[in-house]
C-alpha cells in the first residue's frame, strides 16, 4: 500500500423484486423501498458526519422520461435534507400520487433500485462534488453507471495511470471519480461486445438494446479493473438498466452485509441495521466474504461470485471498535473478550488492590468491553 487508509463511510442498497403496486397494496406505500433506504441510512448516521447522497433507478421509465434520480447534500443534517428535497419533488407532482402504476413510470424517486451513501472523511477533500454516489451518464441505459462505496484506494496513482494508458483523459484525480471512469470503461466494452454479437445474429437495434440490458455480465466487468485495486473497500454500483452490485476487498477490511427474500434485497455496512429495518434475525443476514461480490440483475436474479481470491483477513480495527454497533452478535462477543483479556494487566497495575479501585469506561463504545472486564474480575474474586 502506498497510502494510509483514511476514510470510513456507510453504504446502503435496496432492490425491490415486485412491482410498486405490490408494496402499495401490502404495505400501504409504493415508496416502500425509499422508506427502507431512509431507515438504513438514518441508522448508520454515525458514518455520515460530512455528507450523504442517494440515487434511484426506475426500471419502467419510457423514452424522453428520466430513469435516474440523484440527490446529495453536505453537513451533519444531510440525510434529512436530501429526503426533504425528495418529499418536496413528490408533493409538487401534478397527479394523483396514490396511483402506483403511474408513479412507477413518472414520479421522481419512485423506483425499484436504490443506493445510499454516508460520507465521513477523517482527512481528504470535502464539498458536494465529492459526495457519493458518482454518476456516469449516457443515452443507452445499460451504459449509465452509479458508483459509491466505503473505501480508500491506496494506489490511486496506478489506477489513474492505467486509464490514461487506455487513452482516456480523466477530469479529476479523486479516487471515486477514477474508479467510476475505470469501471465505466469496462462497462462500455462489455456493451460493445454484446452489441457486436447480437448484430451478427441479425437482431435489430431495439432488440439488441433489450438483449444487452438482460445479459450484462457485471462480474466480468469488475474482474479486470479489480486486479489492480489495492486498499480497503466495499464498492457499490448500479447501471441505468437496473443491474446492482456490491464488491468487498479481498482482505475484508471494510464490512458489508446483505439480506434477501422474495420481495427485497437489502445491503448495508452493518448487520444490526438490517436486523432492525427488516425485523429479521442475525442468522437471516449474510456477510459478504472477502473478495466476493453480490449481484442482482435487471430481472431480479441474485447471485454471489468470487471476483478476486481472498487474502489474509485484515478487518479494520477502527471499523470494529468504533463504527460498528455493539449490538452486532460478533462485535459484542469480540468487545467482551477484549475486556476480559485486560484483567491480568489491570490487576497488575493496581497491585491487586480491588478494595481501593473504581472501574468505569470511556467512551460509550467501550461499554461492552467493560462488562467483559467486570465478569472476569468477578471470576477472579
Amino acid at each position: 500500500m502506498t497510502e494510509i487508509i483514511k476514510h470510513e463511510c456507510g453504504i446502503a442498497m435496496v432492490r425491490l423484486l415486485k412491482p410498486l403496486s405490490y408494496y402499495q397494496k401490502k404495505y400501504g406505500s409504493y415508496l416502500y423501498g425509499l422508506n427502507k433506504l431512509y431507515l438504513l441510512m438514518e441508522k448508520q448516521h454515525n458514518r455520515g458526519q460530512e455528507g450523504a447522497g442517494l440515487a434511484c433507478v426506475k426500471l419502467h421509465a419510457r423514452p424522453a422520461e428520466e430513469f435516474i434520480y440523484r440527490e446529495r447534500a453536505i453537513g451533519t443534517s444531510a440525510i434529512q435534507e436530501i429526503f426533504a428535497n425528495i418529499k418536496d419533488q413528490i408533493k409538487n407532482t401534478p397527479h394523483d400520487t396514490a396511483d402506483a402504476d403511474w408513479a412507477a413510470l413518472h414520479l421522481p424517486f419512485a423506483g425499484e433500485v436504490y443506493m445510499g451513501h454516508l460520507r465521513y472523511s477523517t482527512t481528504g477533500r470535502s464539498g458536494l462534488s465529492y459526495v457519493h454516489p458518482f454518476l456516469r451518464r449516457g443515452n443507452w441505459r445499460s451504459r449509465n453507471l452509479l458508483l459509491c462505496g466505503n473505501f480508500n484506494m491506496t494506489n490511486v496513482d496506478e489506477i489513474f495511470n492505467s486509464i490514461v494508458a487506455q487513452g482516456q483523459h480523466p477530469r479529476s484525480y479523486a479516487d471515486t471519480f477514477v474508479l467510476l471512469e475505470q469501471v465505466g470503461h469496462a462497462l462500455d466494452m462489455e456493451n460493445q461486445k454484446l452489441y457486436d454479437r447480437y448484430k451478427k445474429e441479425g437482431l435489430d437495434d431495439i432488440a439488441i438494446t433489450k438483449s444487452i440490458e438482460e445479459n450484462l455480465n457485471i462480474a466480468d466487468i469488475l474482474k479486470k479493473p479489480a486486479r489492480i485495486w489495492d486498499g480497503g473497500y466495499v464498492i457499490c454500483g448500479m447501471t441505468g438498466s437496473g443491474d446492482m452490485f456490491s464488491f468487498r476487498d479481498p482482505h475484508g477490511i471494510r464490512p458489508a452485509f446483505y439480506y434477501a427474500d422474495d420481495e427485497i434485497v437489502v445491503l448495508a455496512s452493518e448487520r444490526p441495521v438490517i436486523q432492525t429495518v427488516m425485523n429479521v434475525h442475525a442468522w437471516d443476514i449474510k456477510e459478504l466474504n472477502r473478495g466476493e461480490a453480490v449481484f442482482v440483475s435487471k430481472t431480479g436474479k441474485l447471485r454471489v461470485e468470487q471476483i478476486v481470491e481472498p487474502k489474509k483477513n485484515s478487518a479494520c480495527s477502527f471499523e470494529r471498535i468504533y463504527f460498528s454497533r455493539g449490538s452486532d452478535i460478533d462485535i459484542y462477543k469480540e468487545r467482551k473478550k477484549l475486556g476480559e483479556t485486560l484483567v491480568p494487566d489491570v490487576l497488575k497495575a493496581v497491585d491487586n488492590d480491588l478494595d481501593h479501585t473504581v472501574f468505569s469506561f470511556i467512551p460509550n463504545t467501550a461499554e461492552v468491553a467493560y462488562y467483559g472486564m467486570l465478569e472476569e474480575l468477578n471470576n477472579y474474586l
